[in-house]
Order: structure tokens, then sequence, then C-alpha cells
């Protein structure tokens, strides 16, 4: 398993994809080009075509946001039950 592209790296080889194309190669000579598979070039296109770098910075950040704050939601959920579980012990 290879390292993760942060997304200024992906989008500036979705765009070279796109040069690539637009020069006449197919599609499998234009990611074999930047060294990924066909899946992971659509499924790259899915999530970052069309955005700049900017918004695809942003985009990681907020779903690590989000990550952290259902993570939260969990703990207190849980932290919730137990508490509810040993009021019911005590009466």
């Amino acid at each position: 398993m290879g390292k993760r592209a942060k997304p200024e790296e992906i989008i500036a080889k979705l765009r070279e994809v796109e040069v690539r194309l637009n020069q006449g190669d197919t599609t499998g000579q234009a990611v074999r080009a930047i060294g990924v598979t066909e899946q992971t070039y659509y499924r790259w296109r899915k999530e970052y075509g069309g955005m700049g770098v900017d918004q695809a910075r942003r985009l990681k950040g907020l779903e690590k946001e989000n990550q952290r704050l259902r993570q939260a939601v969990s703990d207190l959920t849980l932290d919730k039950q137990i508490l509810a579980e040993a009021a019911k012990g005590n009466f």
C-alpha cells in the first residue's frame, strides 16, 4: 500500500490527466502516466472533480472536524447509557 496523496496533489494529477486527454491520450494512458489505477482516478474525479486546491483543503478540514464531532457524540452517548444503567441499579 502506497502513501496517500494530499488533496493538492490529487487535483494537480487530475488536471494532468485532463491535459493528456485533450492531447489525444486514452484514459488508460493518461492515468498510467500519473501513476494510479483507473479506479483511483475515477474515485478522485468523483470526489475532487472541478474543485480548486483551497476548496479541497477546506473539504478535508471539514471532514476531520466532522469525524471529531461524531466521536464526541458517540462518547457522550456511551457515557449517558452507562450513567442510566448505574442509576437503575441505585433505585
